[in-house]
């Protein structure tokens, strides 16, 4: 996420000069300007994300800067506020620091002093607001659920995050072990049903016989078996979210059933004539091309249609490479916190395996491979024969990008223009790094010519 840039002031004085003059200043100064000649107008520009700081006058007809500032304080408690005062209105300045003012210049005052102050305030506001980023950051599903820093998962959490607020349904594309269900679940504790049922149910794991009744419930005495009556999922799920994993695996006639439910919004209990009202969304999962099996008549087109009102695809972890490391560590210490152990780093030569892994299971097998690490079952086989301690991830990260910079320039020939395209660096980043993991370009040329 980039910095939240704050660089706004809100001034308010009522002498106009005073006002002219002090906008003229601080605009020569790139700091953007907002000015007020009545304190009345200051709260229509005031919101929690306002990007900037207030600085007013003290005295003023109808509204003192102290009484501003509480009124202002009410709405954004936290917002920085310098006052302007005259000599005689000092002890009122000093009063209203210790009421939560930022700070106070006295008339006439420099105007480099009340740029630094200003300035200084404005590091905080932004440190604020990138505070309350962060921790509403922590509490969205999507960033706790769908980890990484990838381009291709960070434009999913956005996805996640805008699909959440709409009422529709969604078919989620992903190879096994892709994290389906994380998209899933996202989905519903992003969205306004996130205090109501998640319902999830693997259409590929049951029967035929069996999923008409796990989604529809049915009836004492509606077929052998039917010792008592039962709920299907689509009733349990409704008012919040059902979640059809392998939905490619529904039989046709449960299709048909479940087209009709979806239109309708009611359902029958099998062995019942009575309808029950359904309210929910459905999100459905599939590793292959439900267009392309309804070419081959096994997947209803009609029922496609109704069920992709939306779609997201979630990339396989081949893919996104930035993020094996970082889930690998997430999932070692979630084992780890499991079974209350303590688990030494990876050593280098265990992480460059992780990297050049194809992950044909995706996640799911990166967070068995993490579990049986945690569990010592597997990996620092170099740091326990050597007898050397375990590379830090620092020390790790570093490694891999000596390796990636390295083969590079070997690629490359040694033409750096062609190396700043293919990494994206800027060339003077690429210096840095060169010099920092000691690659030079001539020796690692001439080192690789043939004798």
């Amino acid at each position: 996420m980039t910095p939240i840039e704050c660089n706004q002031v809100l001034l308010v004085d009522d002498d106009p000069a005073v006002l002219e003059a002090t906008r003229q200043w601080l605009e020569l100064s790139n700091i953007e300007v907002i000015t007020l000649n009545n304190p009345q107008g200051v709260a229509a520009h005031i919101t929690a994300d306002f990007p900037g700081v207030l600085v007013s006058d003290i005295r003023m007809p109808e509204l003192s800067g102290t009484e501003l500032m509480a009124q202002i304080h009410q709405k954004v408690p936290e917002l920085p506020i310098i006052l302007i005062t005259g000599h005689g209105d000092i002890p009122m300045a000093v009063e209203a620091i210790r009421k939560g003012a930022w700070d106070f210049l006295e008339k006439p005052f420099d105007p480099e002093r009340l740029e630094e102050v200003i300035r200084k305030a404005l590091i905080t506001r932004s440190l604020q607001l990138e505070n309350h980023r962060l921790r509403a950051a922590m509490q969205d599903p999507a960033n706790t659920r769908l980890l990484g820093k990838s381009p291709a998962i960070t434009q999913l959490r956005q996805q996640v995050q805008r699909l959440s607020k709409v009422q529709a349904n969604i078919l989620i594309h992903g190879e096994t072990g892709a994290g389906k269900e994380a998209v899933a679940r996202s989905l519903h504790e992003c969205s306004p049903r996130a205090d109501k049922p998640f319902v999830a149910i693997n259409c590929g794991a049951l029967t035929h016989e069996l999923v008409e009744s796990e989604l529809f419930g049915h009836r004492k005495g509606a077929f052998t078996g039917a010792l008592e009556s039962r709920e299907g999922k689509l009733e349990l799920a409704s008012g919040g979210t059902l979640f059809l994993d392998e939905i490619e695996s529904m039989p046709l006639p449960v299709q048909i059933k479940l087209l009709r439910a979806i239109q309708e919004q009611q359902i029958e209990r099998i062995g019942s004539n009575q309808l029950i009202n359904l309210d929910l969304i459905i999100i459905s999962a599939t590793k292959i091309d439900l267009l392309k099996l309804s070419e081959q008549g096994q997947f209803r087109e009609d029922l496609y249609y109704r069920l992709a009102v939306a779609e997201l695809s979630i990339p396989p972890l081949r893919e996104r490479q930035e993020d094996i490391l970082l889930l690998f560590n997430h999932f070692v210490q979630q084992a780890a916190d499991v079974h209350d152990l303590e688990v030494a780093p990876a050593d280098t030569a265990y992480t460059q395996a992780l990297l050049q892994n194809p992950w044909r299971g995706n996640v799911r097998e990166l967070r068995n491979r993490a579990t049986r690490f945690a569990l010592g079952l597997e990996g620092q086989s170099s740091a326990h024969t050597s007898g050397e301690p375990p590379s830090s991830l620092a020390a790790q990260l570093e490694d891999y990008e000596r390796k990636l910079i390295r083969e590079a320039l070997l690629r490359h020939q040694g033409n750096i223009q062609k190396v700043l395209d293919e990494l994206q660096l800027p060339r003077r980043t690429l210096n840095q790094k060169m010099l920092r993991l000691g690659l030079q370009r001539e020796a690692l040329l001439q080192a690789e010519q043939p004798e």
